[in-house]
């Protein structure tokens, strides 16, 4: 672990010159959708921020409780499908919308089915022969028969039962038209026969009034002149119920079974699901007519998600990357300050513990106070423990079973009455020799840990597979006995190192996961750690080295504004390699920004990995976490 002392007592005084200010922790969430946007203190300011988008609402961190929402009432369908900015408050917004458009609908997602519609009623259509125009359809018969008599020839058909009703045939045109050539065929899907064949369009469309299904085709002209298939389907699930010549009848059949939709020519245009639809693991376990009510049911299940009758997903409790980070200070206003500029923070780790000496005893900085305000806000609370980075206290304390066992209870039983999440054990600078040790001493830590409810997590350095055996880290081990495997995956060049380097070069990076994989630790146990930090060198005019120092982060703008430093890409750690000289000496970096953080999160994203943990708050800006927060 990169610890304080490295930096600094300047840099300590930074991390907690922010004591006394207002508390600026963020206590609700936005988002769009289930998309997280952006985190605020201040409740109006969310909302405020929310308004700007559509189907928005305003989520408090520490319970998840909705407090505000822009979500709709009421939506416009064409044809069956939405339109895409049809959703609106109020049902007069939404009709007004939707009559602006032919076979329309709308629907108020708190019920079921359609609450306005303008699709054409059946009617009936003027033919003269077998020939219709756009504007022959009628709401009434009296209305079609009064254009029919405008035109000889003509007949009406009735759209509701595909019937003819009337015509204006002399009797004496219709036995000439009968003695006349076999024009008409009709046809039951792909069936025909002889004695379906007619010189009369009325005498073919009322044999096929006989038969369901069935069509009319004028063999002269190929075309299809009459049709009785029922084009609206009745489903229930995925099941067909009936099929019928209208659409009324359609619904006012489907009205009579849960789970029904009609669809029209294959096209589902009306439905009475349940507009919100929950589902633990791609799983349909419950379905609901509001939000409240969704979320109220699917805040029981783990892995759950709200989704609408389209399949959008408004809400979910699913596993996403973790945000881990080390406070590096015990302090509770230092603490405070950190988390208040934080934006998806999961787990908070304090520097609440560590090994006294040889015999056991626990050194504890911890405060009650801070875990429940922490655990308030949402965030879960890991304490820190170490071993002072102390090779030959460690050495001592891991001989003894005794000393072990009186450490391990009270750090327990302190954590378990502090009521935090879990503990983060942070062992460095240990012998090879007490590998096994090791390995047994977080054994029994982490059956005691869960025996009382904490999660264990512990922090290994990034190493190499070419020296890893000699290490006091078995790591394949280790991940078969804590809950969380974090590699310290920076300090690539660090502060003894006799070469200018990167605190960590992607590629170097990205080995280390692939590394620690291949181990055998599980993706769902294994966070990478990010460094908020650089590591300055600076060289003399030979360019040998001469000294080398850290930087917070959050100090590099400045720095290099200041300085007119002047940055050029560095191919071997994938990131940019600053430089500026003064008097006389050179000073170099290669920089850590908002754009590093995103490309270590898309490693953890693309190796499938729990998360991420940084190192260290403090040496951040809020700016950062605003980025950080929509890479979740």
């Amino acid at each position: 672990m990169f610890g304080a002392a490295l930096i600094g007592i300047s840099v300590f005084a930074q991390s907690v010159g922010t004591i006394g200010a207002a508390d600026l922790t963020t206590k609700f969430r936005v988002y769009q959708n289930d998309n997280i946007l952006r985190e605020f203190a201040d409740y109006n300011q969310a909302v405020n921020y929310a308004k700007g988008f559509s189907n928005s609402h305003v989520e408090e961190i520490g319970s998840r409780k909705w407090r505000w929402d822009n979500f709709a009432r009421y939506k416009v369908y064409q044809n069956g499908k939405p339109l895409p900015w049809g959703e609106f408050a109020t049902l007069q917004e939404a009709i007004r919308e939707a009559a602006k458009w032919g076979n329309s609908s709308v629907r108020d997602l708190r019920g079921q089915g359609w609450v306005w519609n303008n699709y054409a009623k059946p009617g009936y259509t003027l033919y003269q022969g077998d020939t219709t125009l756009d504007t022959w359809t009628f709401a009434t018969l009296e209305q079609a028969k009064a254009e029919a008599k405008k035109w000889g020839h003509a007949h009406i058909i009735d759209n509701s039962s595909k019937t003819w009703v009337w015509d204006n045939y002399p009797e004496a045109d219709k036995q000439k038209l009968r003695s006349g050539e076999l024009t008409y065929q009709v046809y039951q899907g792909s069936y025909t026969n002889e004695q379906w064949r007619f010189a009369f369009i009325e005498d073919a469309i009322k044999e096929a009034a006989k038969w369901g299904g069935s069509t009319v085709v004028n063999k002269r002209t190929g075309k299809t002149v009459h049709s009785n298939v029922r084009p609206y389907e009745v489903k229930q699930f995925n099941t067909v119920l009936d099929s019928f010549m209208t659409l009324e009848q359609a619904i006012a059949y489907a009205q009579k079974w849960s789970h029904a939709k009609v669809l029209e020519n294959s096209t589902e245009i009306w439905n009475n699901y349940p507009y919100y639809q929950v589902f633990q693991n791609n799983t349909l376990i419950g379905e609901f007519q509001s939000i409240p009510e969704s979320l109220a049911y699917s805040m029981k299940y783990a892995n759950s998600a709200i989704r609408t009758y389209e399949g959008i997903e408004i809400w979910d409790n699913l596993r996403k990357l973790q945000f881990w980070a080390w406070n590096g200070v015990s302090g509770a206003d230092t603490i405070r300050s950190h988390v208040a500029q934080t934006q998806g923070l999961d787990v908070d780790s304090p520097s609440w513990f560590s090994l006294t000496d040889a015999s056991g005893n626990l050194t504890d900085k911890s405060n009650a106070a801070t875990v429940a305000e922490l655990k308030k806000l949402g965030i879960g609370v890991h304490p820190l423990v170490t071993n002072q980075f102390d090779a030959k206290l460690t050495t001592q304390f891991l001989s003894s079973a005794d000393a072990q066992r009186k450490f391990i209870d009270a750090l327990v039983k302190r954590c378990a009455e502090l009521k935090v999440d879990g503990i983060n054990v942070d062992f460095e600078s240990m012998a090879g020799s007490d590998r096994a040790k090791y390995t047994e001493f977080l054994r029994n830590l982490t059956k005691t840990a869960h025996d009382a409810g904490l999660i264990i997590s512990v922090d290994l350095p990034r190493g190499s597979a070419a020296w890893n055996e000699k290490t006091a880290f078995d790591h394949e081990a280790i991940a078969g006995i804590v809950d969380y495997v974090i590699t310290m995956t920076y300090d690539h060049h660090y502060s003894g190192s006799p070469t200018p380097g990167s605190v960590a070069g992607l590629q170097w990076v990205e080995q280390g996961i692939k590394e620690f994989l291949a181990y055998g630790i599980p993706r769902d146990k294994l966070i990478i750690g990010i460094p908020f930090y650089v590591r300055q060198w600076k060289l003399d005019s030979s360019g040998n080295l001469v000294s080398n120092s850290a930087l917070l982060m959050k100090n590099l703008p400045k720095l290099i504004e200041e300085k007119k430093a002047v940055s050029t890409w560095d191919e071997r750690f994938q990131q940019y390699k600053v430089e500026y000289k003064e008097d006389g000496f050179t000073y170099v970096f290669w920089l850590e920004d908002e754009s590093t953080v995103k490309a270590r999160i898309a490693l953890a994203k693309k190796y499938d990995l729990a998360g991420v943990a940084a190192w260290r708050l403090g040496y951040d800006s809020a700016e950062l976490w605003n980025t950080m927060i929509r890479e979740k």
